[in-house]
């Protein structure tokens, strides 16, 4: 019968404040590098008037509405509500209602994700 040793190896534990983690993931999402691709930002970096209202087929979306929609849902101008918002988040993650609203900011960092995917479609769709 074999004895084996086994060693025990002690791994720092990590803790995530959940305000930190949404900070991020909204700033990672609209404008921070990031590790699945180009940000909300990114995607529309360099795209000109003639790529932006370019249309997959009929009826379909293009560059320049998913981008609309991305910054009237921010209500405004895209980057400057973006900053807005974060600053906003921060506040109110701060506050009792902070946990409460959790969700719906994931939900937000995921939107802006969703449609920098989106733009990164259309994109590569026109070049074909």
């Amino acid at each position: 019968m074999r004895e084996f040793a086994i060693t025990r190896i002690r791994v720092a534990e990590v803790t995530l404040n959940s305000a930190q983690v949404v900070l991020a993931l909204l700033d990672e999402a609209y404008e921070k590098k990031t590790w699945h691709g180009p940000n909300l930002k990114q995607s529309i970096k360099g795209v000109s008037a003639k790529q932006a209202a370019w249309r997959p087929g009929p009826g379909r979306h293009n560059i320049w509405e998913v981008t609309l929609h991305a910054a009237y849902w921010k209500y405004a101008l895209l980057k400057r509500e973006h900053q807005s918002l974060r600053k906003a988040a921060a506040k109110v993650l701060r506050s009792p209602r902070g946990a409460k609203l959790l969700r719906q900011l994931y939900g937000i960092a995921f939107h802006d994700v969703y449609h920098a995917g989106q733009i990164r479609l259309l994109r590569r769709l026109m070049e074909r």
